[in-house]
């Protein structure tokens, strides 16, 4: 049994409370429309995937927490909340830095000197930004970054 259902915060069923059907148009109501238009595209905002390898400092929740935030902010997002969780024995790390524009999550393996982070961002935030503030805590060897543009509006 997971965590969460052991609080009872784990439904057997789907549940439909925040199924809301939304019209796509935007033209008659005063909506802001938050997609983002770069290179000819469109699309919902731009998701980067960054493994780090041969990293350090990946064992402390609190360090990693007030990292984590400061590359939110230079991105330009703005953050809604946190959370860090500290595994035992090897000292990982699993957090979220949940922003107005998606998220920043993070996930460590001390023991092998890893770390995958799981960067989203939509808006004018550029998450590219992001990554060299974390480079100066975790010091890593290797960054593999992949890039995907999420929600890619067919013309």
């Amino acid at each position: 049994m997971n965590a969460l259902a052991q609080l009872g915060m784990v439904s057997e069923l789907p549940s439909n409370n925040q199924a809301i059907s939304v019209p796509v148009a935007f033209e008659d109501d005063d909506r802001k429309d938050y997609f983002v238009e770069k290179d000819g595209e469109k699309f919902a905002g731009t998701h980067l995937l960054v493994d780090m390898w041969g990293a350090i400092n990946l064992d402390n929740p609190a360090k990693i927490d007030s990292t984590l935030c400061e590359a939110a902010l230079a991105a330009g997002a703005t953050i809604l909340h946190s959370h860090f969780h500290h595994f035992t024995p090897n000292g990982g790390v699993s957090g979220v830095v949940v922003l107005a524009e998606s998220h920043i999550s993070i996930h460590t393996w001390p023991e092998r000197n890893f770390a995958a982070v799981d960067i989203f961002m939509c808006g004018a935030c550029d998450p590219h930004l992001a990554i060299p503030v974390m480079q100066r805590l975790f010091q890593a060897e290797q960054l593999d970054v992949s890039e995907e543009r999420r929600g890619r509006v067919q013309a």
